[in-house]
């Protein structure tokens, strides 16, 4: 079920995003409500791999089956 969340930017923001939003040929307040989902989805996930990781035992596991070094196109998150 969908909810309502109301939030409050700078005229600034606001007009950066209208930019963004026309560029994509989307409505702002879809666009935002997609990228505000987006980050939170972000966040979880990154949420789910620092507690994958604090379990006892799975950081050597993951190292043990895909390596200790991060590949050559790894990130910083």
């Amino acid at each position: 079920m969908a909810r309502e969340i109301r939030i409050e930017i700078d005229d600034e923001q606001y007009e950066q995003l209208k930019r963004e939003a026309h560029q994509r040929h989307e409505d702002p307040d879809v666009y935002a409500s997609r990228v505000l989902a987006d980050g939170l989805n972000k966040a979880r996930f990154l949420q789910g791999c620092a507690e994958f990781l604090a379990t006892p035992g799975m950081r050597e596991e993951f190292a043990a089956r895909f390596g200790p070094q991060p590949g050559p196109s790894a990130t910083a998150a």
